[in-house]
């Protein structure tokens, strides 16, 4: 089972929302799990994790999967050419290291040029930039260059991105 998981903020709420699936080129997600928390942490420069991971990690916790072989996050699981911890980093550690993490971000970091590879996909002159523990980052770029879908963001990414920002509303005062 792979999961790819992403958070949407919105007031003072996170709606995380995880994909489940069973094979890298799967059109569609066999399981949406979703979760609305209140009093997140305001966001950190620098320190995107501490906002994100507690999030990730309520949902993860009521998911009943025995077997995961890897967690795909929005962002990056290295930051930087020194091996700085992103996201998907401070994930890695926290789950001892056992279930590898891929992260698959739209932006770059200057500073981050050896642990990242580009993937450009469907034509885009806009790269994913992809980054991995745990798992080789060739691989991990191959498994997401495979997924199903001929624009820039695989369909599996762009379910997600589409559910977690579902039904979100923000009050206007």
């Amino acid at each position: 089972m792979i999961l790819a998981f992403d958070t949407y903020y919105f007031e003072d709420k996170a709606k995380t929302v995880c994909v489940a699936f069973e094979q890298w080129k799967d059109e569609k997600p066999i399981e949406i799990y979703e979760e609305i928390i209140s009093g997140v942490e305001e966001y950190e420069p620098g320190a995107f994790y501490k906002r994100e991971l507690p999030c990730i990690m309520s949902l993860l916790q009521k998911i009943a999967i025995v077997k995961i072989d890897c967690i795909v996050v929005d962002g990056f699981v290295v930051l930087d050419d020194l091996g700085k911890n992103g996201l998907g980093g401070y994930l890695y550690e926290l789950l001892e290291e056992k279930i590898p993490i891929v992260g698959v971000a739209k932006s770059g970091f200057r500073d981050n040029q050896k642990h990242v590879l580009k993937l450009y996909r469907g034509g885009s002159v806009k790269p994913l930039f992809i980054t991995a523990k745990g798992v080789n980052l060739d691989k991990a770029f191959d498994c997401i260059a495979s997924m199903h879908g001929k624009y820039r963001n695989p369909t599996i990414l762009q379910i997600l991105d589409t559910k977690t920002k579902e039904n979100c509303k923000v009050k206007n005062d």
